[in-house]
């Protein structure tokens, strides 16, 4: 796919924070449903799921897991139909508690054909 323009990417890559970002289920769900292909695959080093059903339960633990905390994007790098970024997890202004890395590729509608995550920073690690 080269019809993608970096700009798109960008905005691919801050859609899919604001779907960890978003704390209402129902609303979450859409997102994701507006966001992520259908077959969409996320893979870190602590999950695989794949499908809309795993990609929005694994937010929801995630969620779970830190309430209250707010992810923030750091600088895209983009080309072709690939993205990377750094991500941080951690209260609003305030120091991250958990750092990560990820790669986003788009698939051919535009949406989120799968992410592969690292983990840079964890609590306790």
């Amino acid at each position: 796919m080269t019809g993608l323009q970096r700009l798109d990417l960008q905005q691919l890559a801050e859609r899919y924070l604001a779907v960890w970002n978003e704390a209402d289920p129902a609303a979450r769900r859409a997102l994701v449903d507006e966001v992520w292909a259908e077959d969409a695959g996320y893979t870190d080093p602590l999950a695989a799921v794949t499908g809309r059903d795993g990609v929005d339960a694994l937010i929801g633990a995630a969620q779970a897991q830190f309430p209250g905390l707010e992810f923030t994007l750091g600088p895209v790098d983009a080309h072709h139909d690939i993205a990377r970024f750094t991500w941080h997890l951690g209260p609003a202004g305030g120091e991250p508690l958990v750092v990560g890395f990820d790669v986003l590729v788009a698939g051919p509608d535009g949406r989120i054909a799968s992410v592969y995550g690292f983990l840079d920073r964890v609590p306790g690690a």
